[in-house]
């Protein structure tokens, strides 16, 4: 529907058309070029005039041409399909599959119709596998209230059975869905006679040598007197160990009950232990009296060697500190005697060494060869010389035959290489003090200063505790000894060692990192995957200056249970590599990774394992409650697969689906019409065209 309407009033137009009439009377009223001409023709090509400049005048006046176009937008029916493994329980998914299909394609005719399938994922169609491992209700509720809250919806069909172990209750969540939701009750709601695993809780990761505990939660349903035994089994390359067994018995109906297991972490690497119950008979189910978990068994022990030029009450205070820390292994040794190799050692504590009259060469040049991080504590004795040309974070000057100082310790307030606890740093400054050196103390150029001496009440700038990399490995220098005192005073102070405890844990915690040198390297997000996770594995490269390349084909073979391989390309990024190796089955796995530069191959290996999601095994009996409440909530019912040949009967006898109209008004200057640019050529033309051709010009 279209009028005109101008930005002026419309009585102008009488103005446009005496202007246009005026401009016509001053050329053609008393013209004489034509008096041989017949008079129509001056009075045709006048009126040629008269029109031309009228409406010149006209589009002067910004004539405005008005549209209202209305829109239809149909109404939007959803249909929504839980898609994950305990639906396909209780049914025959074939002939439910066409059942759905049939309600779709009927729908299809009458309106327009949007299909979802959830379980872990929203996906929008998607096939009726019914093979998704978890279910998340409130996920596509959420979806369908984003993206269809504000359009015309008709309708939501939500086929469940309602068991859901992602997300939120989706009962008591706010959806904007402004339409009835239908929602369509799968599964049996029966409960029969089950034994199950319902819950097992655990540490992802162990340490190695230690212990941990695996909690089970074991459920019965209808088995009262019944009898299983509770079995929990190491699975490996080996075969199956069985660690643990014990007998249940069930002694109700509803039964619950709590086991603990404690297990050895007696194997380095990701270890799958499986949980089962022997069946009781007669049970609707027995793939929910099995579970695997797995356990990341780290190896971070810590080999430690105090080595020093005589016994001395440090050593003893160090050795009990260190060995707070269950993953450490400390050993303590004397120059005179040590015929050990320091590079077996992660880190090498060299007590007053080097000595005056034992230098220790010797170790110091196998620790500057096999890059050994090294934490020097110095005595009052110390050489100079001797310390200084076996580091170079601390150089002092001394004199030989002088007696050492009593330094106090003086907190830096800017280190943040590692944290403190408060009360450490409250605690530092009241510990005794220790006997330092006599002499100058400066810290060199890579040297990060943790604490600073204070001799008497005078705070100096002297270097009392050191850390940084001295040629390439991590190195720490205690200037003075005497820390004996300070595990005393801490335990006399505060009934225990924690403070002094935590100082030196930090301590060689930091010396003890080292940074990765390797030229290739996969990384992983994980060690543990879910069985419905892809796999993902990142690889870089770095040339002989370590900087990062992807010039080289990257290779991986990952080697799986029962020894099958899967070879795979990496991709490349901008500058790296990356890789989607997709879902793997339930297992341990390792793989070796490799890069050929041209002049060299290198390779990387690694491990990690996939674990079954097994969630949907264990709650068999279907919700519809649920179901029942959000129907009702939102203005729907209940249905059952039977009623779904009558449903788009039913949401037709409703009357809440119907289309809407939209009505847009949009405005176009006449300006804008290009037949107006024609049909003022074709007026001017033709006046033009009659005066020239009659000797007008």
């Amino acid at each position: 529907m279209n009028n005109i309407t101008f930005e002026y009033p419309a009585w102008f137009l009488i103005l446009c058309a005496l202007a246009g009439l005026g401009v016509a009377l001053l050329l053609y009223f008393r013209e004489r070029t034509f008096t041989d001409q017949p008079k129509g023709l001056v009075w045709g090509m006048g009126i040629l005039r008269w029109l031309g400049y009228s409406l010149l005048a006209a589009l002067l006046l910004s004539p405005l041409l008005r549209y209202l176009q209305t829109d239809r937008q149909e109404p939007v029916v959803v249909l929504a399909q839980d898609v994950s493994e305990s639906v396909a329980m209780e049914m025959d998914t074939t002939f439910y599959a066409a059942q759905w299909a049939a309600l779709r394609e009927e729908l299809s005719a009458k309106y327009q119709v949007v299909d979802y399938t959830f379980g872990a994922s929203v996906k929008a169609g998607g096939d009726l596998s019914f093979q998704d491992k978890r279910t998340n209700i409130d996920a596509v509720l959420t979806e369908i209230s984003d993206v269809y809250g504000s359009q015309n919806l008709g309708a939501v069909v939500l086929a469940t059975d309602g068991i859901y172990n992602e997300g939120t209750n989706p009962a008591y969540r706010n959806f904007q869905i402004k339409a009835p939701v239908y929602t369509v009750g799968l599964g049996d709601t029966t409960q029969r006679r089950d034994l199950l695993i319902r819950r097992v809780f655990h540490n992802k990761i162990a340490y190695l040598d230690d212990r941990f505990s695996i909690q089970v939660d074991v459920s019965a349903r209808n088995a009262a007197g019944a009898n299983t035994k509770l079995s929990v089994s190491r699975v490996g390359e080996g075969g199956i160990k069985s660690l643990h067994s014990e007998s249940i018995t069930i002694d109700r109906n509803d039964f619950f009950t709590t086991r603990e297991v404690v297990l050895d972490a007696d194997q380095p690497g990701v270890q799958r232990y499986r949980i089962s119950l022997t069946r009781i008979g007669e049970e609707i189910s027995t793939d929910n009296n099995r579970r695997d978990i797995f356990v990341d068994v780290l190896d971070a022990r810590q080999k430690i060697l105090l080595l020093a030029a005589a016994p001395h009450p440090d050593l003893t205070a160090m050795r009990q500190a260190l060995t707070a820390g269950k993953n450490n292994e400390v050993e303590v040794a004397y120059i005179k005697k040590f015929s050990g190799k320091v590079g077996d050692y992660d880190l090498v504590v060299l007590h007053q060494l080097p000595a005056a009259k034992n230098p220790a060469n010797n170790v110091l040049d196998q620790l500057k060869a096999a890059k050994v991080p090294t934490l020097y504590i110095l005595g009052e004795a110390s050489p100079s010389r001797g310390i200084v040309a076996a580091q170079d974070l601390l150089k002092f000057s001394g004199k030989k035959g002088t007696k050492g100082n009593d330094v106090s310790a003086r907190l830096v307030s800017t280190f943040n290489l590692f944290t403190l606890s408060d009360d450490l740093k409250q605690t530092l400054p009241k510990f005794p003090p220790l006997t330092a050196p006599f002499g100058e103390f400066i810290a060199g150029p890579g040297a990060i200063t943790i604490l600073k001496q204070r001799i008497g009440r005078v705070d100096t700038e002297y270097p009392l505790v050191v850390v940084g990399e001295s040629r390439g490995v991590r190195t720490g220098v205690i200037a003075g000894s005497g820390l004996w005192q300070w595990r005393l005073f801490d335990y006399l102070e505060y009934n225990s060692h924690e403070r002094f405890d935590e100082l030196l844990s930090q301590l060689t915690q930091y010396l003890t990192v080292q940074e990765d040198k390797r030229r290739f390297r996969v990384s992983l997000p994980e060690n543990l995957f879910d069985e419905n996770d892809p796999v993902q594995l990142d690889a870089e490269l770095y040339n002989s200056n370590y900087e990062l390349v992807n010039e080289a084909e990257a290779n991986v073979t990952i080697t799986g249970p029962e020894g099958r391989e899967y070879p795979f390309v990496f991709n490349r990024t901008s500058n790296a590599y990356t890789l989607n190796a997709g879902t793997l089955p339930v297992g341990n796995y390792r793989y070796r990774a490799t890069a050929d530069t041209g002049n060299e191959k290198l390779t990387f290996d690694g491990r990690f394992s996939v674990q079954a999601v097994e969630v949907e095994r264990y709650a068999l009996e279907a919700d519809h409650g649920l179901l029942r409440r959000l129907s009702n909530r939102f203005g729907g019912k209940l249905l059952f697969p039977a009623d779904l040949a009558g449903l788009p009967a039913r949401l037709e006898s409703g009357g809440t689906i119907k289309p809407v109209l939209f009505e847009t008004v949009s405005t176009k200057s006449v300006v804008n019409l290009k037949w107006i640019f024609f049909l003022l050529l074709s007026l001017f033309g033709a006046e033009w065209f009659m005066r020239r051709y009659f000797g007008g010009y």
